[in-house]
């Protein structure tokens, strides 16, 4: 329901109404109604677009970058403090629990380590003895089994408290902490470079026209009532 469409339609009725009866009182309350509820309509439309010949119109796409470089100080200022950082690392409860990386540790590619452990094996005085026996292709039966059983070891290091506390105490230097928030501001205005005029002013328009919709409803309403008193007066 369109309540700015709907609260000029009835004014503009009860206008015509009030002047086809050539009722003064209805006129008067009509007139004004519909005075106020258009008002309060343009000047709702005024924030989001540009009226030509109406200074300050169209403020919302005019102060974009504003609008954007105020979003940033804002995430930066009360989100993203030291404080809220240092609050978040000293969560009551299991702090491992707060950081799981196990996600991360399934994607990551285990093949280099077991390359790795191949070429040791190769180079210690074993390497001999694993020729007769051909070769590293004699191991390579091992690695799905090597990378699974370091995958589910590295799972249960970063899920203990001692490994929680290390990573905490860690990111608690002021020179890593420092360098935590600089990537994070770097992103914020990455993620805001993408925003465009026109997103911003759907975003906005989504978030508050609904509810800007009742100061046209308003406006029809006081206007109705000043026109009201004002033909009563005469």
């Amino acid at each position: 329901m369109n309540k700015s469409f709907i609260t000029n339609l009835l004014a503009g009725a009860v206008m015509a109404t009030g002047y086809l009866l050539a009722s003064p009182v209805m006129l008067n309350v009509g007139l004004f109604a519909l005075s106020g509820a258009l008002t309060n309509w343009l000047a709702i439309h005024m924030l989001f677009e540009k009226v030509p010949g109406l200074y300050g119109s169209g403020v919302i796409p005019a102060r974009f970058e504003e609008f954007k470089a105020g979003i940033a100080h804002l995430m930066m200022e009360q989100f993203f403090t030291d404080e809220n950082i240092d609050k978040f690392l000293s969560q009551q409860g299991d702090g491992a629990s707060h950081i799981n990386l196990t996600p991360i540790i399934e994607r990551v590619d285990m093949t280099p380590a077991f390359d790795a452990l191949v070429t040791t094996v190769e180079q210690s005085s074993l390497g001999g003895m694993l020729a007769m026996f051909g070769g590293t292709d004699a191991i390579e039966p091992l690695k799905a089994p090597f990378i699974e059983k370091m995958k589910n070891s590295l799972i249960e290091i970063t899920q203990s408290d001692d490994f929680y506390a290390l990573l905490k105490q860690e990111i608690e230097q002021p020179d890593v902490l420092a360098e935590l928030k600089a990537k994070i501001t770097a992103i914020v205005h990455q993620r805001l470079e993408e925003l465009t005029p026109q997103l911003v002013k759907q975003i906005v328009q989504e978030m508050i026209k609904k509810h800007l919709g009742w100061l046209v409803v308003w406006g029809g309403v006081f206007g109705g009532l000043i026109g009201l008193v004002a033909a009563l007066i005469a």
